[in-house]
């Protein structure tokens, strides 16, 4: 920035729009949700800037974090991600073929509206994704109390029969936020299907992103993640569904369990590796006769200890 102006000279328009951008790009960002916008309002002195910027900024934010929102007529969450996105305000609910328009400041949907035929994948492409839908449903229910999921067709849509391939993306978000306990997670994984009609094979890879920030008289975070990689025979539209849900239950509770172990051994192990063992004489303090050392001979004399 000091290429635009010296020291003590005032941003531009250009350069606090920049600064607002990265305010709910930041990790910690969703733990509060949008309280600080107003701050951030407040110092920019400018609401033209400010809108701008949000404009920008918060659209990135709902995808990056695949936010869930409750859809007006209450059928259900719509995940804000780049597989469903139409346009920056309006995405696409494939459970429900439903397109619905987004304020993402707010993050609440305004207005829904019937799919039209172009933005929904063939009959023959929705009996695979429409099987696998349900299926992880089943399981994000169990698993993530307030979990959300979405089954996008990223390629190949508008196959009409086998003989061709395709590609769905599976998409989980769940979170929970508790601001006023000072503690707020989230839990997002992303899983591409890629079905090889010729090889009848299924590939299957996945990216598990945690999230977790305890605030509470200091700040610690969680932030971390792991690819997955997996594979399965293709078969009837059901029988994939079982099949890959199956995988992708495997996985998620295989990283989960290895998360709550390592939390568990984090004080007997982690924390001790942490601190050094002896000091670097490579001896122990001397507690039981500290008067071994000059420096206490010395307090002592000055002080007329033991007089």
């Amino acid at each position: 920035m000091s290429d635009e102006g010296g020291a003590g000279e005032p941003l531009s328009d250009r350069q606090k729009r920049e600064i607002a951008t990265c305010s709910p790009s930041d990790p910690c960002s969703n733990d509060v949700a949008w309280r600080p916008c107003a701050d951030v309002r407040a110092l920019l002195g400018n609401d033209a800037v400010y809108e701008a910027a949000a404009a920008e900024a918060f659209p990135e934010y709902n995808k990056a974090r695949l936010v869930s929102i409750e859809l007006p007529d209450r059928s259900g969450d719509i995940i804000i991600s780049t597989y469903g996105e139409i346009d920056k305000n309006n995405y696409l609910d494939p459970r429900t073929a439903q397109v619905a328009t987004i304020d993402h400041m707010k993050q609440t949907c305004t207005k829904l509206r019937p799919a039209e035929d172009e933005e929904l994948p063939s009959a023959y492409i929705e009996e695979f994704r429409c099987a696998l839908d349900v299926e992880l449903s089943k399981y994000v229910s169990e698993a993530y109390p307030k979990g959300a999921c979405a089954v996008y067709c990223t390629s190949g849509k508008d196959i009409e029969g086998p003989g061709a391939d395709f590609s769905f993306a599976a998409v989980i978000s769940a979170a929970k936020r508790s601001p006023q306990n000072f503690c707020n997670g989230s839990w997002c994984s992303v899983w591409t299907i890629e079905f090889n009609y010729e090889l009848q094979f299924v590939d299957i890879k996945g990216k598990i992103q945690v999230d977790a920030h305890y605030f509470e008289e200091g700040n610690v975070q969680l932030d971390t993640n792991i690819d997955r990689k997996d594979s399965t025979r293709m078969q009837s539209p059901d029988d994939c569904a079982v099949s890959i849900s199956g995988i992708i239950r495997h996985h998620e509770s295989e990283y989960l369990s290895s998360l709550e172990e390592s939390y568990l051994n984090l004080s007997d192990a982690t924390f001790k590796d942490l601190r050094r063992k002896l000091p670097v004489t490579r001896t122990l303090f001397p507690w039981h006769n500290t008067l071994v050392f000059g420096l206490t001979r010395d307090l002592a004399k000055e002080l007329a200890l033991g007089k």
